[in-house]
């Protein structure tokens, strides 16, 4: 069963700053070692769940912290039960390693029906999709049309360049040092 709003947020706990964090500018340190840490943390829960990690966040939200964790499984999805185990497994390791230096909430969930693509294996694995990319600067189509929004179905990615089929018809070729973001888009 296919649960693609699965969602949970099971834990939240107070970490006190620890000396990791002492050298240089703590903030962009402690970010740094933290979304690093983590992604470590995190691959060695999931890849014997036979998960994949979609994306990991960890950014400020009013005066807390938000860690924020999305992932995939290929054989029907994500469910609910997976999202709590990951999320009782990885806070078990947090409360341990206390390595984060600030308050946090942690929410674990399935990336949902408009899946970000982040990675060159995502646009690779979604070609023929329909998908939906925002771009920092105005772009061009194949027919001087400029715009920063581009809908259309993926039509692959070459040396880091992805292609689109635009709904109009046009073709764009978007760099992919150029994206703001990109995700599937949900086809009716």
């Amino acid at each position: 069963m296919v649960n693609k709003g699965s969602h949970v947020n099971v834990h939240s706990k107070v970490s006190s700053s620890g000396s990791l964090f002492l050298l240089g500018n703590e903030k962009d340190m402690a970010k740094v070692d933290a979304v690093e840490r983590l992604t470590e943390i995190l691959e060695q829960i999931i890849a014997p769940l036979g998960m994949a990690l979609v994306d990991l966040e960890y950014k400020r939200e009013g005066r807390d912290m938000m860690v924020r964790v999305f992932l995939e499984k290929e054989d029907g999805g994500i469910t609910l039960d997976d999202c709590a185990a990951v999320s009782r497994e990885l806070s078990d390791i947090l409360d341990v390693e206390d390595f984060l230096p600030d308050h946090y909430n942690l929410e674990v969930s399935s990336p949902g029906i408009c899946r970000p693509l982040k990675k060159v294996a995502d646009f690779e694995r979604f070609t023929g999709k329909l998908v939906k990319v925002r771009t920092y600067e105005m772009l061009a189509d194949d027919q001087g049309n400029k715009r920063k929004t581009f809908l259309g179905t993926l039509t692959g990615i070459e040396d880091g360049v992805i292609g689109i089929h635009l709904k109009e018809g046009q073709h764009a070729a978007i760099p992919l040092d150029r994206v703001a973001k990109a995700n599937l888009e949900f086809e009716f």
